[in-house]
C-alpha cells in the first residue's frame, strides 16, 4: 500500500510540474487577464463562449488547477487512511494541502488586485515574489510526502548536516526570487538585442525590474556554485548534472532574448533542480551523526527507490 501511494504522491508532484510550466506560459503569453478580473469565474460566467485565444489559455490553466485540488485531496485522503499518526507522510500530505490552498489564494489576488498581464507596478512584482516561495514550498511538501511514504524518516534539524543544508535552500529561493522578477521584467519590456537589454538594465530610469535583472545571473553562480559543492560531498551527481544544465539553459536563454520555450524549459530544470535539492537535504538530515574526525563524504549516500525513479534522476 505505501509503495502505491508513493508512486502516486509522486505523479501528483509530476502533474503539478505541468501546471507550474502552463501558469508561465499563461504570464509569458500575457494571458493573465484572459479572464478579466473575476475570479473563480472566467470573465462573470463559468464557461466562456467564443473565448479568445488568451482567455482559453487562462482558462485551461484554472482547469487545470481545479484538477490538481481533487488530485491532492485524494493524497490527503488516502495518507490518513494509510499511515498511522506518527507517520510523517501524513503530515507532508497535509502540508501540501495547506500550501495547494494558498497557492490557489495567492492567484485569485493576482487576478483581482489585476497584477496580470501587462501590469509594470511593484505590487505585481511582489506577488509574483510571493507566489514563487508558495510553488516551491509545495513542491517541496510534495516531494517529503512521496519520500515519506518510500521508506524515509522525519529529518534531524541539528548538526553539520543541516548547516549544510540551509545555505542551499536559502540561495535557491532568492535566485527563484529574481528568476521570477527578471521573467516579468522580460515579459514587460521584451528587447531586439542583447546590448539593448543590456542598455535598460544600466540605464537609472528605467523600471525597477530591469535594474534588478543583473542580480539573477549573479546569483545563479554563487548557488550554482554552492549545489555543485553540496551535492558532491554526498556523491549526487545527477544533481551536479542539473546544476550545470540549468546555468547552460540561463546563458542560452539570455543569449536567445528569452523566447517563451526557452523560458519555459529553464523553468522545469529549475524545478527538478529543486526537487533534487530537497531529495539530498532529506536524505543527509535522516543520516545518523557524524563523528567529529569523520569526513563528511566519508558517509555513503543512501539510495532510494524514489529517486531513482523520480524527477531528480
Amino acid at each position: 500500500m505505501s509503495q502505491r501511494f508513493a508512486r502516486f504522491a509522486a505523479a501528483v508532484l509530476g502533474y503539478n510540474l505541468l501546471v507550474i510550466l502552463w501558469g508561465a506560459y499563461v504570464r509569458a503569453t500575457g494571458s493573465g487577464a484572459g479572464c478579466g478580473n473575476h475570479w473563480p469565474l472566467c470573465n462573470g460566467v463559468a464557461v466562456p463562449h467564443s473565448a479568445a485565444v488568451n482567455t482559453m489559455i487562462e482558462l485551461t490553466h484554472r482547469l487545470m488547477s481545479g484538477l490538481d485540488v481533487l488530485a491532492v485531496a485524494v493524497l490527503l485522503v488516502w495518507a490518513y487512511r494509510s499511515f498511522p499518526k506518527s507517520h510523517p507522510a501524513r503530515l507532508g500530505a497535509a502540508l501540501s494541502a495547506v500550501f495547494l490552498a494558498t497557492e490557489a489564494l495567492i492567484g485569485a489576488a493576482l487576478v483581482l488586485l489585476q497584477h496580470v498581464a501587462q501590469d509594470p507596478s511593484l505590487g505585481h512584482a511582489y506577488w509574483d515574489a510571493i507566489h514563487l516561495v508558495n510553488t516551491l514550498t509545495l513542491l517541496a511538501c510534495l516531494t517529503l510526502t512521496a519520500w515519506w511514504a518510500d521508506g524515509g524518516t522525519r529529518a534531524r534539524l541539528r548538526g553539520r548536516a543541516a548547516w549544510l543544508a540551509l545555505p542551499g535552500i536559502l540561495l535557491f529561493v532568492l535566485l527563484g526570487i529574481s528568476g521570477a522578477l527578471a521573467a516579468l521584467g522580460d515579459t514587460l519590456y521584451p528587447v531586439r538585442s542583447l546590448a539593448e537589454g543590456l542598455r535598460q538594465d544600466f540605464n537609472p530610469g528605467a523600471n525597477v525590474l530591469l535594474r534588478l535583472r543583473l542580480l539573477h545571473p549573479m546569483l545563479a553562480v554563487v548557488t550554482g556554485s554552492w549545489l555543485v559543492f553540496y551535492a558532491g560531498l554526498y556523491r549526487r551527481w545527477s544533481l551536479v548534472s542539473l546544476v550545470v544544465l540549468q546555468v547552460g539553459a540561463g546563458a542560452l536563454n539570455l543569449v536567445l532574448l528569452a523566447p517563451i520555450w526557452m523560458q519555459m524549459v529553464h523553468l522545469l530544470l529549475a524545478d527538478l533542480v529543486w526537487i533534487a535539492l530537497i531529495l539530498l537535504c532529506a536524505s543527509a538530515l535522516q543520516a545518523p551523526p557524524m563523528p567529529a574526525d569523520l569526513p563528511i563524504d566519508a558517509i555513503p549516500p543512501r539510495v532510494d527507490r524514489l529517486e531513482r525513479v523520480g524527477p531528480a534522476k
